[in-house]
């Protein structure tokens, strides 16, 4: 699953407008236009893709990065919660890793949802982690319990984020 997935499945889960995506991209502090905005969430029909493993092959006219993911999820929780009092400067200069870990921390403190409503979004999709599992998930990178999110994981998580808000 791209990056390119992860905004296309968020945005259907919560019904998040176009508006709305550009004005998260400008709070995360980057100028997206309309056309862009689009073309992120464009596929390209070119190519022909397995059937099982078409979640890997998906091609959008414009491939967004792991740093242009975390911009978005960083203005999607200021669109959410608002501004905050005290700003606290992004440490982040450098490459995100994992960012399945990330979307789930951001959109766990965007939608301000505890660890018990988590595990509910997550039965959902019919995965029952456990406490600890969804606490090493959401550890930062480097702790010595924490464990990268994998694709499936993510992606089971957007599908009961979905259930969760769509039903």
């Amino acid at each position: 699953m791209n990056n390119n997935d992860i905004l296309l499945r968020l945005r259907y889960a919560l019904d998040i407008k176009d508006t709305d995506i550009i004005k998260a991209f400008e709070l995360g502090g980057m100028e997206v236009s309309r056309e862009e905005e689009r073309a992120m969430l464009t596929k390209v029909h070119d190519q022909v893709f397995e059937e099982d493993d078409s979640f890997e092959k998906n091609v959008y006219e414009k491939m967004i990065n792991n740093k242009l993911l975390d911009t978005f999820l960083n203005g999607f929780i200021i669109l959410k919660r608002g501004e905050p009092k005290n700003p606290v400067p992004q440490l982040r200069n450098g490459e995100v890793k994992h960012i399945n870990n990330v979307l789930l921390k951001k959109v766990k403190i965007a939608l301000a949802l505890t660890s018990d409503d988590m595990l509910d979004i997550l039965a959902r999709a019919g995965v029952y982690p456990s406490k600890g599992e969804l606490g090493a998930i959401l550890r930062k990178e480097g702790h010595r319990n924490f464990k990268p999110c994998g694709d499936k994981y993510a992606r089971n998580f957007l599908k009961g984020l979905a259930l969760y808000y769509r039903d």
